[in-house]
């Protein structure tokens, strides 16, 4: 994987969080970036526990000074990247703790580790039943169909 800093000054501060899965960045050049989750999905804004998935990734790392891995950018223009905080991954926090699926069609472009945390974590987190998995919970690229 590539990081960030390569193309971007970073670290880079947190400026936005747009859901559970997006958020804004503001680079040491004072350039926004979106930026989208690699590997996870989270819950739509509009589905159940998409405030409280976008509050989560909030109370992580609003405000905070992060840095990014990525591969590539989406069909929007977002880089796909992996957060990290205090070398800690915020997109497998977001699983673990509940707050997203491991995004099925994004693991092709993720490491083979990666791949094994994000699923294993998903795994627990259902077994568990926190956060979403604590009720009924329709995946948001279904939601998205309908």
């Amino acid at each position: 994987m590539s990081v960030i800093a390569d193309s971007l000054d970073c670290p880079c501060q947190v400026i936005k969080i747009t859901s559970g899965d997006t958020v804004v960045l503001l680079d040491q050049s004072k350039t926004n970036h979106k930026i989208r989750l690699s590997g996870i999905d989270a819950p739509e804004m509009k589905q159940h526990f998409g405030k409280q998935s976008k509050q989560n990734l909030s109370s992580l790392i609003a405000g905070k000074s992060i840095k990014v891995e990525y591969r590539k950018l989406d069909s929007y223009g977002r880089i796909i990247g992996k957060l990290i905080y205090q070398g800690r991954d915020i997109n497998l926090l977001q699983i673990k703790q509940g707050y997203a699926w491991h995004d099925r069609p994004g693991k092709k472009d993720q490491s083979p580790l990666d791949r094994a945390l994000y699923g294993s974590a998903e795994l627990v987190a259902r077994k568990q039943t926190i956060g979403l998995w604590s009720a009924p919970a329709i995946p948001p690229w279904e939601f998205r169909r309908k």
